[in-house]
This record gives C-alpha cells, structure tokens and sequence, in this order.
C-alpha cells in the first residue's frame, strides 16, 4: 500500500542562488515532487536577492543570516565558507597568517546576490573583520571561482559544501583555517503563507533532506 502524503493540488513557486540552487536545492526539489506527485513545483535562479511576496514566490531558499523582519524564516541547516587555495598558488605566493594578508593576495571575488562585492566579512575567535580584497579575476558564481582556484590562479572564499571534495584530495588546503565565514540555509516565505500546507510540508522536507548533507 502507498504511503505517500497528500497534499493540496497546485504549484509551488520556489527561488534560489544559481549555485546553490542549481547543486542543491534543484535535486531536493526533484525528491519532494515524487514523495507528494501531486504537487507541481516551478525553480527560479537568480543572481541577486528575490522580493519573496512581491515577485510572486511562495519561498525562497537562501544562504546568510541578514533577512527582513517582515518575512518569516526557517532555519535549514548551518553551513560556513572557508578560505582556500591550490597548494601550487600557495607555494608561489606564500600563506597568509592573518586576516589583513589577504588584501596583498590575488582573491577570486564572488559576486553573489545581496553580499558586498569584493569585501570578505570574516569572523576568526568570535570576532568580525571585513578585509577589501582584489585580484584579476572576479565572477557571480561560485563554481566558476573554485575551478580558478584549482588552476592555481588565487584565493577562493567559498561554502564548505562546494570545496569539501578538493580539500579532502588535497587539491585546494584551507587557508587559516580558524577564520571562517558564516553561511547558514534558510527557508523564507511572506506572513501571507504562515499557514500554507505546501509550504510547510516543503520546509519540513528539505530540513529533512539537508540535515542529511550537512548534518
């Protein structure tokens, strides 16, 4: 006997960053639509940060902590970015030891939606430090400068979850590795959807579902 929940027929409308969206939330989403098949899903990518209500989603699954007051946000999942570099960079440029090193550094900036533009908010013992970082080479993905950052061309600060491949092969290392950046999953929707049964039963599964990657 099938034990598939019901839900309410309809479409759900959901956004998110290119990257993330496109490696992780794209296949969650997939595994929600056959655990309730009669829900229909719609996935918008964006570059920049999604009105919610006023684009017409019904949620938006976002990274970092800084959200308007007058949506509601579920938390997901912690997730944190680290800094790294291809031991070849390494070994020709030296390592920094300090968080105002990296200013002298060639850095791979990410242009990613609402995220100051080449400016690194970094805690390190419970403290934040911003640092202005530059280098020849800049782009609004995230996969994009990881893949710089293997060919060796800079210092990439990026998700745990896109690098944790390379630094276990060894093919980036983690530069100071108590400094970090925090990057938590959120799942946002208006006040207007507090109640909707498909909103919730899709913030239940995807805390399901990345608790099992990120836990």
């Amino acid at each position: 006997m099938s034990t598939t929940r019901r839900l309410p027929r309809g479409t759900l409308r959901v956004s998110s960053s290119v990257g993330f969206g496109r490696q992780v939330v794209a296949p969650a989403l997939a595994r929600l639509t056959e655990q309730y098949p009669q829900l229909g899903v719609r996935f918008d990518l964006f570059d920049r940060l999604v009105d919610v209500g006023g684009e017409g989603f019904d949620l938006d699954i976002r990274i970092g902590d800084d959200i308007a007051p007058h949506l509601i946000a579920r938390w997901l999942a912690s997730n944190h970015r680290v800094l790294c570099a291809s031991p070849d960079y390494l070994a020709r440029h030296g390592t920094p030891r300090q968080i105002a090193d990296l200013a002298t550094h060639a850095c791979l900036a990410i242009k990613e939606r609402d995220h100051p533009f080449g400016v690194w908010r970094l805690a390190e013992r419970g403290e934040t430090h911003s640092v202005k970082v530059t280098g020849p080479l800049s782009t609004n993905h995230g996969e994009v400068a990881v893949q710089w950052a293997l060919a060796g061309r800079g210092i990439v600060l990026c998700l745990m979850w896109n690098v944790r491949p390379y630094l276990q092969s060894g093919a980036l290392r983690q530069v100071m590795p108590d400094v970090t950046q925090p990057a938590n999953v959120w799942a946002v929707y208006p006040a207007r959807l507090a109640t909707s049964a498909k909103v919730r039963a899709c913030v239940d599964f995807l805390t399901e579902e990345f608790a099992k990657q990120f836990g």
